[in-house]
Formats: structure tokens, sequence, C-alpha cells
């Protein structure tokens, strides 16, 4: 059975706890000091969350807007704008501005990585993307000097090489993720991992067979504004930031063996921890 309308709106949203709703929904009642276009942007974002628009419908113009709410153009545009920057609408030229018809990823944080993923040769994606097309587009494979910091984790010396592997992941024919791993160049020459591709499980996989997997995984997150390049790259909305994921590798004696940065396009994405207390 096809889902409904609600049930595709209800995709593109993280849940929030009833409570969490009831209290967000008092506080903007009882405050007169937001802006206009706030709360029409708040009302638009609404009527998306409940289903009265659904993926891939067309939101009320600028002229609709400034009829059913009293306002001037520029109110009603700077209304549309604030849904366009969160990701949740685009604009369309010469046709208007949409619902979103892209479903964010799930990423799983902890799950992904799972010695039971890489291990049995999946792809750590597996966890993430179900039944959805992904594809990685571009690959580029080199060998370079560490950059300072990269050096100082995986603890080598001044001037010595890394390989340094930079992808990007397509998801159902969007761009959403840019990623670049670096590891010691002296630890995985001659393997797969220099090659562009590193066959079933990956790099993990890989640095297994060489005896040194992971064991131990930390990530650390940040989120800022993109540069034009990664903006580009990814082709992300105006005013869209970037989830920053810096994941360091370890062997069982504590060795980082792998250092590997990634930009998310923050609208594609949920991020997802589960464990137990």
């Amino acid at each position: 059975m096809s889902p409904t309308r609600g049930e595709q709106a209800a995709n593109l949203w993280p849940k929030v706890s009833r409570e969490g709703e009831e209290a967000r929904g008092m506080a903007s009642a009882g405050d007169d000091r937001r802006p206009k276009y706030q709360r029409i942007a708040d009302t638009l974002r609404e009527a998306i969350r409940s289903g009265e628009y659904g993926p891939g419908d067309r939101l009320p113009g600028e002229n609709d807007l400034m009829a059913t709410h009293g306002v001037a153009r520029m109110t009603a545009r700077q209304a549309l704008s604030v849904l366009r920057d969160e990701g949740v609408a685009e604009a369309r030229k010469g046709a208007g501005v949409f619902v979103r018809e892209f479903r964010p990823l799930r990423r799983r944080g902890i799950q992904r990585l799972a010695q039971q993923q890489w291990g049995n040769g999946k792809s750590i994606w597996a966890v993430d993307i179900e039944d959805r097309s992904l594809e990685v587009d571009r690959v580029a494979v080199s060998e370079e000097v560490a950059p300072e910091g990269v050096a100082a984790v995986l603890e080598l010396a001044d001037g010595e090489a890394v390989c340094v592997r930079r992808r990007r992941f397509v998801l159902d024919g969007k761009p959403v993720l840019l990623a670049t791993s670096y590891l010691s160049a002296a630890l995985v020459a001659g393997s797969a991992i220099t090659q562009e591709d590193t066959g079933k499980g990956g790099t993990y996989a890989r640095l297994g067979e060489l005896g040194h997997g992971p064991v131990h995984f930390r990530e650390e997150i940040r989120s800022r504004m993109p540069s034009k390049g990664e903006a580009d790259q990814l082709g992300m909305a105006a005013g869209t930031p970037v989830i920053v994921i810096c994941r360091t590798a370890f062997t069982a004696e504590g060795r980082a063996i792998e250092v590997n940065e990634m930009k998310l396009d923050a609208a594609s994405y949920v991020l997802e921890y589960d464990f137990d207390a």
C-alpha cells in the first residue's frame, strides 16, 4: 500500500515528543516579538508536518501569502526563504517553491561501524541506505605529505606521506557527502586501499587483512557554513550548513590508523545514535 501524504510528510522530520511540541507551541503563541516572516514560515512548516503539503507539492506563492497574511512582498519572500534555507523546500525557476521530495538519510552512527558489517564484506553504508540507491561518483586516491594535524594523530614523522582517499557520495541522485580519508602510506602500500575500488568491506576490511583492523572509533562532530567549493559539490541551497564529522579509527593496541573527515549536507541527514545506558 502506498504511504499516505501524512506518512510521507512524517518521513521528512525527526520525531519530537508531544511535550516538546506543546511547549514550543505555547512559546510561539505568546511571543509577539517574532518577525512576521518567521510566523508565516512556522505556519507553512506545520502544514508540511501535518501532511497538508506533501513531498513535491507547491507551496503558496508570494502573492498568496501577501493576501492571506496581509504582508508586504518582501515579508512573504523572506518566509519562503526560511524554508529553503532549512532544506525543507526548494525553488524551481519559473514554477514556484515546492516541498522537497528528497528523504533525509538516517545515519546510524554506531551500528554502521560494527565489525559484523565490514568484517563480513558489507559496506558500512548498508545499515543506513536500506533499499535506496547509493553511488560513489567521484574517487581520487593520491599520496601526499601528511597535513600537520593528521600527522600528529597518526603519529607520523615530519614529511611522512599519507595515502589520501577523496570521495563524493550520491544518494538517490543527490550528492550528500564528501569524505577524505588519511592513512599512513607505508602502512597501506601495495594494498587495495591505494586503489579506487577497495573491494568488499572497504578500507576497514583491507586493514584487517593487513593485521591492523580497527576495533575502536572516535567521532567528533561540529557544524559550520560550507565553503563555496563544498556547496557547489554538494549542490546545497544557500544558507544550509554542513555537518563536519572527523572519525579516527584505532587498532586494539590503541594505534590510530585512519583519520576520515566527512562533510555532510545538513539538510540531507538525521544523525542517530542508539546505545544502552
